[in-house]
């Protein structure tokens, strides 16, 4: 699928796995049919590079976050703008719809995550507390709590609702730069510049495992089971490991490119 200008940094499927989105550093989102691989959509509007886009739960909407402080909202079918989003000072890095596609939760490098009503546009939170850039944000499955990665080598847990935060996650030694819940929501999952993955237990706090990788580790995720997790590295590597034991699943030396 070729089409943007500049870098892609994000891509993500629609809930239904029809559709292909990308965000890139040519400030552009475009949307692809993944049966035939066309370009169907380019929403245009940012007026700098695009660095997240996601869809809403039920795949009618899709929300983008800018380096020009903004996130948009768009309707997924027609491409038309429904809403930008402006509060943060500066870019936005990571943006993530709740379960029910109601509310936006946005991250920046001005150290905060702000929650927005997706059906009005208003902002409704304000979460302060990192020392430093915020890279990643994501709710949990049932909505009720977000987490947070930041370059103050933390990961945060908020209440959703209050913007109360509950618990703040110590071990790292360098940025965070990725952070996600598993899929029934006890675990939280963190990777970071200092080469680590860490699991941690999403109500206590506790770290569980600390997987060690051979290079700063940019991103994460878990398998739709929970049983797994995928790690990419800036050594060119997509690691597998298994969310209880502590060798990778895969061999250490698999290279995705």
């Amino acid at each position: 699928m070729k089409g943007h200008s500049n870098r892609v940094t994000t891509v993500v499927f629609s809930p239904d796995g029809k559709r292909l989105a990308s965000a890139s550093e040519d400030k552009t989102v475009k949307v692809w049919d993944i049966s035939t691989g066309l370009e169907t959509l380019a929403l245009k509007g940012h007026s700098d590079k695009v660095t997240s886009v996601v869809y809403s739960p039920d795949g009618q909407r899709l929300a983008s976050a800018s380096w020009d402080g903004t996130v948009k909202l768009w309707d997924a079918m027609s491409g038309k703008e429904m809403f930008t989003l402006e509060g943060h000072p500066a870019g936005v890095m990571s943006v993530a719809f709740n379960p029910d596609g109601k509310r936006l939760a946005s991250a920046s490098p001005d150290q905060t995550v702000q929650v927005w009503d997706a059906t009005s546009g208003r902002m409704t939170l304000t979460l302060k507390g990192h020392t430093g850039h915020v890279y990643s944000v994501v709710f949990s499955p049932d909505g009720k709590r977000l987490a947070s990665a930041s370059e103050d080598k933390t990961v945060k847990v908020w209440d959703a609702t209050s913007g109360q935060e509950m618990l703040t996650l110590h071990g790292h030694t360098k940025q965070v730069g990725s952070v996600i819940f598993s899929p029934d929501g006890k675990r939280l999952v963190s990777a970071s510049y200092d080469k680590t993955v860490k699991v941690w237990d999403a109500v206590s706090g506790q770290e569980i495992l600390s997987l060690k990788g051979r290079a700063p580790v940019w991103s994460v995720a878990f398998s739709t089971d929970g049983q797994r997790l995928a790690s990419a590295s800036a050594d060119e590597t997509v690691m597998v490991w298994s969310a209880q034991p502590r060798q990778p699943a895969s061999a250490p030396d698999a290279k995705t490119r």
